[in-house]
């Protein structure tokens, strides 16, 4: 039995596991306390001593099962003696049949029972299919590598055939018979390794890299295609953002007690140490938060885009010293108190709901920039970051691009999101090149990864 289990964990690393012989001396200690003829009990102690990991336990078994069971003498115990020197005479001529080949005599040492060769031509196997996983998508050297042994295995089916039937041992014809069966069961037990589809090391990863696919494939879907499924999916990586970002910004106000490090006074106190600073001085007054005001065109075209943008915005007023929000098709309302008092989906629906605004009405961005130089526009200041999120389809009214200009002025940035791709601006009824001249930043924001993108610029 010793002989045995050496020759197993022989197989098992080959197959990749790594097992000191410290673990064999303990496996063969603890089979000491067992009967070894509950095979329960006996594989447990194997697999307690080699396999340490959820992945090795499930390759483990397979490689038990391989070992012990598929790979036994399915013989009458009678005739085992001639059988087998039988066997190693059809195998002594199919090696000298191999030429030196690895991969040949690595298959007929599988089919004398000693599987470690063609165990270690499967894991070189596996190792090139990860390596192409991880690199270029299409390659067909592994593919090719497995249709080589594949070619092997039925070259050596077919010698095999060839050498019974030619019988230059004069077996008997029912020992042919029994022959051909073991070889037979023994070639498919190679064949059932060889296409055996190579699992992920961990599955759990493959899972994560899968779900981390699909949310990069949602994040390029256009707001406006979005299932009811697929806006409820994207709200929660908005959440996600949000709560990442509000980290981020309180760990950098997190000195505001204290103030931010004043390098100018810690090297000055540094030339009381010969130049090493050991007073670490801070600055008072801690960063300033900007001021945002955003104007949202709410009609059908725009608004899929412009609620996740609002969304956003006021999931993080606090990184910010005020959000002051206007919506508009022909008109404009002011909906700041909305967000601030309500929950914000429940905000969105309200605006939806009570804001006084003509929903059904034909958009019009100059009566818009005109409504807001006239009762507005003190709320821009040098501290402002005008964001205004619309198609700039005016349905051939005036756009008043000069008004732009002037709220430009008034304010540090102005920044316009286009929820339409860029090839269709100023097309049609677009007054997108009008007003492009006036904004400090113009970009496409029609998908979730490119507000995301803007966010975290935004913020960070």
């Amino acid at each position: 039995m010793v002989n045995a289990i050496l020759k197993f964990v022989a197989c098992c690393r080959t197959a990749g596991y790594r097992i000191s012989t410290s673990e064999v001396v303990d496996c063969l200690n603890h089979l000491q306390l067992i009967d070894m003829l509950e095979e329960e009990d006996f594989r447990a102690a194997l697999r307690a001593n080699f396999a340490k990991s959820r992945r090795e336990q499930a390759q483990f078994d397979r490689l038990y099962h391989l070992f012990f069971h598929e790979l036994r003498q399915d013989i009458d115990l009678d005739d085992a003696d001639s059988m087998t020197e039988k066997m190693e005479d059809v195998l002594q001529a199919l090696q000298e049949q191999a030429n030196g080949d690895r991969s040949r005599r690595a298959i007929l040492d599988f089919l004398s029972g000693d599987p470690m060769g063609f165990l270690e031509i499967m894991r070189r196997l596996q190792n090139e299919e990860v390596d192409v996983s991880q690199g270029r998508k299409f390659n067909l050297g592994p593919l090719a590598s497995r249709l080589q042994v594949m070619v092997q295995l039925n070259d050596v089916r077919g010698r095999v055939e060839r050498i019974l039937e030619d019988n230059p041992f004069h077996y008997a014809a029912e020992t042919r018979r029994g022959l051909a069966r073991r070889f037979e069961s023994q070639l498919e037990r190679a064949y059932e390794l060889l296409l055996r589809e190579s699992r992920p090391h961990n599955e759990s990863l493959k899972l994560a890299r899968t779900h981390e696919q699909y949310l990069r494939q949602l994040g390029e879907r256009p707001f406006a295609s979005l299932t009811p499924k697929e806006i409820e999916q994207v709200r929660e990586v908005i959440d996600r953002l949000v709560r990442k970002l509000k980290d981020i910004v309180s760990r950098r106000y997190a000195a505001s007690s204290r103030g931010v490090l004043d390098v100018k006074k810690t090297l000055r106190r540094a030339d009381r140490y010969l130049g090493i600073p050991m007073e670490i001085r801070f600055k008072k007054r801690p960063p300033k938060k900007g001021k945002v005001v955003t104007l949202c065109d709410i009609s059908s075209s725009v608004w899929a885009a412009a609620r996740f943008m609002l969304n956003i915005l006021y999931s993080l007023q606090e990184c910010f010293t005020k959000v002051n929000s206007f919506v508009f098709v022909s008109g404009l309302a002011e909906v700041t108190d909305i967000f601030e008092n309500e929950e914000i989906n429940h905000a969105i629906e309200k605006v939806l709901k009570e804001v006084d605004i003509d929903y059904l009405a034909q958009t019009d961005y100059g009566e818009t920039f005109r409504q807001f130089r006239d009762k507005h526009m003190d709320a821009l200041n040098k501290k402002t970051t005008l964001i205004i999120i619309g198609d700039a389809r005016s349905n051939y009214f005036h756009p008043e691009d000069r008004i732009l200009e002037e709220m430009r002025e008034k304010c540090r940035r102005l920044i316009w999101l286009n929820p339409e791709p860029e090839s269709s601006w100023n097309t049609g009824d677009s007054e997108m090149f009008a007003y492009k001249p006036h904004c400090h930043e113009l970009r496409e924001c029609r998908n979730l990864n490119q507000l995301v993108d803007f966010v975290e610029e935004l913020i960070l």
